[in-house]
């Protein structure tokens, strides 16, 4: 055999067609995989922005919380303060009124005005909280008369 026929045979027309088909094989073989990791960096990134968006959440929560308690510490601290204006002096059980006895006609008749309207809301939270108790005995009875 003559180095040219060595060359040739080297490149045998059958040998080259399995060659192609098996890189054509691998091509798709990683043309799959490229594909299914780009789906995977996808999900995970989706996941990543939805832990992103709780973080978020919970942050939000949790200074809407911080506000909240504010509110409500100053709330607090207003009902200390009228506590102590209507306790004033022990020694003194009439100053409220001496208060209001120094306030002007039109002062007073807003004040009347306004403790009347926290009278109605009172009233009315009042009528409210004992329909809820009788409609949750009512309840309870039902629950004991099936058991």
């Amino acid at each position: 055999m003559s180095a040219v026929d060595a060359d040739f045979h080297k490149y045998d027309l059958s040998r080259l067609q399995a060659e192609l088909r098996q890189e054509k094989e691998m091509k798709d073989m990683l043309e799959e995989s490229v594909s299914d990791l780009r789906g995977t960096m996808r999900e995970l990134q989706e996941r990543l922005h939805s832990v992103d968006g709780e973080g978020n959440e919970w942050k939000t929560r949790y200074e809407t919380q911080i506000e909240l308690n504010g509110q409500l510490q100053r709330q607090i601290s207003m009902v200390h303060d009228k506590l102590e204006d209507l306790r004033g002096n022990p020694m003194d059980r009439l100053a409220s009124v001496r208060s209001y006895e120094d306030m002007p006609s039109d002062a007073l008749q807003q004040r009347l005005k306004l403790l009347t309207n926290e009278k109605a809301e009172l009233q009315s939270h009042l009528m409210d909280c004992r329909v809820g108790i009788e409609e949750e005995g009512k309840v309870r009875e039902g629950v004991w008369f099936c058991l």
